[in-house]
């Protein structure tokens, strides 16, 4: 049987509601599990989700990371735009901001495979695809999670996993300006630079001809069918069915 997953594009949003509405819809397919668990449904309603969005300039704090790595003062951010959030996914720190895609699948993972290492490489398999259909050769790096051109870094990842439902994601650098990765140690690694697709190819990349390959490519590498939702202007607007779960569990 096809498996589904809805792609919705929040366009630019900021990092905190965003991560909240993914601890929304992570909760939202973990109670659905629950719930036919416990005989209230017959079967799954809502499909696995994959939210592309452009943060503006963020700097996020795995649970894993060292605040030593943000090389700026907290205080000094506001100067450069930038916030800094400590947060709940794996890994060190990393940078968000204008220029970049930002990916989050929120998976039920038992759909799929109950594997975490699997996942992502799966994650890591999607980009190095897509890098290639720009004719940028990409991959990994042994022992280091996320996708390479050489030593430099071009995408990367980081995840929660609750009840095998996932949330966070990967931070694919497209025309970002690399300049503000100088005010950290990207991802906890003082040996590694990052790079972009447009400072690889020497122009500018259309986001929009990046996420179309990103979504076949995440279908053809994970085995499902996507589909695109049309963007609203409020996003929790696409997510209605929240509220009639959370009435079924209580």
């Amino acid at each position: 049987m096809m498996k589904y997953i809805d792609v919705y594009d929040l366009g630019k949003s900021s990092y905190r509601p965003v991560w909240e509405l993914q601890k929304e819809l992570q909760n939202g397919l973990i109670t659905q599990k629950r719930l036919i668990r416990d005989g209230f449904m017959d079967e799954y309603t809502e499909n696995d989700m994959l939210l592309f969005v452009e943060h503006p300039h963020v700097y996020t704090l795995g649970k894993s990371g060292s605040s030593s790595h943000l090389l700026k003062a907290i205080g000094e951010l506001a100067q450069i735009d930038a916030e800094y959030i400590e947060i709940d996914r794996g890994g060190d720190i990393t940078y968000h901001g204008p220029g970049q895609i930002v990916g989050y699948p929120i998976l039920d993972l038992d759909r799929h495979f109950t594997d975490i290492h699997k996942y992502l490489r799966f994650l890591e398999e999607v980009i190095i695809r897509t890098c290639a259909d720009f004719d940028i050769e990409a991959g990994r790096i042994e022992g280091l999670t996320g996708v390479w051109v050489g030593q430099q870094k071009i995408c990367a990842m980081g995840i929660r996993c609750s009840r095998w439902v996932t949330m966070h994601g990967f931070a694919f650098n497209i025309n970002t300006d690399l300049t503000y990765f100088d005010h950290i140690v990207p991802c906890g690694i003082n040996d590694k630079s990052v790079t972009s697709l447009s400072d690889l190819t020497g122009e500018r990349i259309e986001p929009e001809n990046v996420k179309q390959c990103l979504e076949k490519h995440f279908g053809d590498v994970f085995n499902v069918a996507l589909n695109p939702k049309v963007q609203k202007p409020e996003p929790e607007q696409q997510f209605s069915y929240l509220n009639s779960l959370k009435l079924k569990a209580e």
